[in-house]
């Protein structure tokens, strides 16, 4: 019964804890502009490891190794997925 009566109180208690907006402090523009450039050529970086991971997997296959490759690939892709989904990421990890 008290454990009940703890956990209704902690409850309560971050039922009252202000969950104020998200607001850009003043003075970061520049800093936004920063981490926007650094997504884009981080994609463009990823599009270009793609290319040359998947021409070396053409290569590999050729030659009887196309096994190698795929994991490669699949790195890469990974990647792709985490740096394009990195704004919604951090804003669903921070509680927004």
């Amino acid at each position: 019964m008290m454990r009940q009566g703890v956990v209704a109180s902690a409850a309560q208690i971050l039922a009252d804890v202000p969950n104020p907006a998200p607001v850009q402090p003043p003075g970061t523009q520049g800093l936004i502009t920063i981490v926007g450039w650094a997504k884009w050529a981080a994609l463009a970086a990823l599009v270009v490891m793609l290319i040359i991971t998947g021409l070396y997997f053409s290569w590999k296959s050729r030659r009887g190794d196309g096994g190698e490759g795929v994991g490669a690939i699949g790195a890469v892709l990974i990647g792709a997925v985490i740096v394009s989904a990195s704004g919604t990421l951090v804003g669903f990890l921070a509680g927004q």
